[in-house]
């Protein structure tokens, strides 16, 4: 049997370290081109729901002067959450994990960051948000996916520009980023993918958090479906992890990202500076409408936009940017 290792940005605060990966039989998801065309495109998108998570596997972790041991899960997914209380710059750090089968290993190379510091955090739903990608017509949202490769897809006008400015708001040293975590209902199978399609497009490095990863055809057939609730368990975690800071919640109305940040706002109400809902239809919808209202009631701003522009001019009404 083949080992392969897929390891995710992981994050670190003043007292506590996260890091995060799958353990496959044979190859990870990653190992097919994103360029491909036509049918081999195609091929390559379905061959990475064709994967073989490996429970129970024994990996190591290294960091600095820590080595930690632990065990993937049952669909293959590992998690460290360790005490860390060492001084540590902030921005992105190395990490090491390695997995072994018999005589021989693997080892692979994965990131981690510390913030800098800042007052505000950016999260980010990604299909339709930033990504177009016809959730709300699941037919389309698969045929797309499969002819279309990552140069062809397409991104919304001045979203980059939104994204970018975001990331230096209210930092004097434009070196200086602020914190983004991009959390979507895609699933861990098209982590590269999302990946690729940031890094051509410019937007802000981030920290990414997907849904359960899957194992079969008929799984692609559902990508990005389903409970959502997971997001609001993600979203939680990342703002309980640095309570410091203000968020800027940003997604569309495509699926439940308007309902799912109320329910945020409700449980963390000192910690959302805005939130910005995409509209992915012709008219806006009277419901987002209404909960719009309900969480500018609770002293949040909201922004319900069908193009980029719109945001960025709230954002420097209300003075993030």
């Amino acid at each position: 049997m083949k080992l392969d290792l897929k390891l995710y940005r992981g994050y670190v605060n003043d007292s506590e370290l996260i890091v995060f990966g799958h353990v496959f039989q044979s190859w990870a998801p990653d190992k097919y081109e994103l360029d491909r065309r036509g049918i081999k495109h195609a091929y390559a998108i379905l061959h990475k729901f064709r994967i073989e998570p490996i429970p129970n596997r024994e990996i190591i972790l290294r960091f600095k002067d820590l080595e930690i041991t632990t065990k993937t899960m049952d669909d293959g997914y590992f998690r460290f959450t360790i005490p860390y209380t060492k001084p540590l710059e902030s921005g992105w750090h190395e990490y090491f994990v390695i997995c072994s089968l018999e005589k021989f290993g693997i080892v692979q190379r994965g990131e981690l960051l510390k913030p800098f510091k800042s007052k505000l955090g950016i999260i980010s739903d990604i299909d339709d948000t930033f990504l177009i990608s016809h959730s709300n017509r699941p037919f389309k949202k698969l045929y797309v996916m499969l002819s279309k490769n990552i140069n062809k897809r397409k991104i919304f006008d001045d979203v980059v520009k939104h994204y970018q400015r975001l990331s230096t708001a209210g930092q004097e040293d434009k070196a200086v980023a602020n914190a983004f975590f991009y959390v979507s209902s895609s699933e861990w199978n098209l982590y590269d993918f999302i990946d690729e399609f940031a890094r051509l497009h410019e937007l802000p490095k981030a920290v990414i958090k997907l849904k359960q990863i899957k194992t079969g055809l008929k799984d692609f057939l559902k990508t990005g479906r389903g409970d959502h609730d997971h997001k609001f368990v993600k979203i939680k975690d990342i703002i309980s992890f640095y309570p410091y800071m203000e968020y800027v919640l940003i997604g569309d109305d495509s699926q439940h990202d308007p309902y799912l940040y109320e329910r945020i706002v409700k449980t963390f109400p000192r910690n959302i500076k805005a939130i910005y809902i995409r509209q992915t239809s012709k008219r806006q919808k009277p419901e987002v409408q209404e909960v719009l209202q309900n969480i500018e009631s609770m002293h949040v701003e909201t922004c319900y936009f069908q193009f980029s522009q719109k945001a960025i001019e709230h954002s420097e009404k209300i003075g993030i940017i």
